[in-house]
């Protein structure tokens, strides 16, 4: 008799684990801090808009009836947000589900796909899934994105290039005129999709949504953005993507489940959009924030990487995964990096002030007790 494995297509074997990272469930049991600062996931330490607080359990329909399947409210609230057409709008259980979604409509196998490296691993393993062939443009020594080859790469046809900007996990980012210039070089005919799930961190003057460089562009795209980062909804699991026209938004709608964001999910949404001056309280704390992390991690001779993002990607000269474990001892949680070729980077998210203090302390402790064990197995 055959086991059910056997069933399951060779491109599933070949997927490795996606790292979720550890919950603060796992960390209390294994090592019980008195104190957990969870940086690993980029998640929102000051949260949603307080305007969500009047969305309760007592409005029972939210909870006995089926969300709108079409999420009208919602897509109308975002069009009007981008100045878009609310027929471009697709919404889903979180970008994740959305790439999903473009991939499972689009590729075929032995398609030709291109990326961006280090990536976010889930542009690569829904792409594979499908048979497609996946292909790497590495980042730069300084992790800058190699525009130069990324061009020449996209200018053979592909089915479709698919990257993050900002770059998720380096947090470097193409500024509007290799935007511009990487759009231009991509052939016609190639989907282009990019994910932007940390666009509201990167606003300013050196950097621009895709939205505004490929709106009324005749060729076909997708930019992705979600409600999990800096609208601090990542419990609910809802994104968005704004498509190149109807028709094709239309039909990647067929490939969906029917009811795949749920009620509350688009209601909260439709608040957090609103409510700009909690975005604006939540985007500046993670500018100087992060300009706090970092101007610490490179005064200790931590090589980092510059962000748009609400993280930092820095290499610790060692195994990340160590690292990341001897971090936990001081109830800090990050992620390390097991992409290949990037096996000693950690990406740490940015928190609040006394969640970076608290990650700081514990990198000068557990680097302290490295050099100390060091030194003794030297003079001894």
């Amino acid at each position: 008799m055959i086991n059910a494995s056997d069933l399951v297509r060779d491109e599933v074997h070949e997927l490795a684990p996606y790292n979720s990272g550890l919950t603060v469930r796992e960390v209390n049991e294994r090592y019980g801090p008195a104190k957990i600062a969870k940086l690993a996931s980029n998640e929102n330490p000051l949260g949603p808009s307080p305007d969500l607080d009047s969305i309760t359990m007592a409005d029972s329909d939210l909870l006995r009836l089926y969300p709108d399947p079409a999420g009208v409210e919602l897509r109308e609230a975002i069009a009007v947000a981008l100045d878009v057409a609310s027929t471009q709008i697709i919404l889903g259980n979180g970008s994740e589900e959305l790439i999903s979604i473009i991939c499972r409509a689009v590729l075929r196998p032995r398609d030709r796909v291109v990326t961006l490296y280090p990536s976010f691993p889930l542009h690569e393993d829904y792409a594979a899934l499908m048979g497609a062939s996946v292909e790497r443009v590495n980042v730069k020594g300084n992790m800058s994105v190699d525009v130069d080859t990324f061009e020449k790469k996209i200018a053979t046809p592909a089915r479709m290039v698919i990257f993050s900007n900002p770059m998720n996990p380096v947090g470097s980012w193409l500024a509007p005129a290799e935007l511009s210039r990487v759009i231009a070089a991509a052939d016609k005919n190639t989907l282009i999709v990019v994910d932007e799930a940390y666009a509201e961190y990167a606003a300013g003057e050196d950097y621009v949504s895709a939205i505004d460089l490929l709106k009324g562009s005749r060729r076909p795209w997708v930019v992705l953005r979600t409600m999990s980062k800096a609208y601090g909804l990542a419990g609910l699991r809802i994104g968005y993507g704004v498509v190149a026209d109807p028709e094709f938004r239309s039909l990647l709608d067929r490939v969906r489940t029917p009811f795949n964001v749920n009620a509350i999910a688009q209601v909260s949404a439709v608040k957090a959009l609103a409510d700009r001056q909690h975005l604006q309280r939540v985007v500046t704390l993670a500018a100087s924030e992060r300009q706090r992390v970092q101007a610490f991690l490179l005064a200790n001779d931590w090589p980092v990487a510059a962000s748009k993002g609400n993280f930092l990607f820095f290499d610790c000269a060692g195994n990340a995964a160590d690292f990341a474990e001897g971090l936990l001892r001081y109830g800090v949680i990050v992620k390390p990096w097991k992409q290949a070729g990037y096996e000693t980077f950690v990406r740490v998210s940015v928190g609040s002030p006394d969640e970076n203090n608290q990650f700081m302390s514990a990198v000068l402790s557990l680097t302290s007790q490295d050099v100390s064990h060091s030194s003794a197995i030297a003079d001894g």
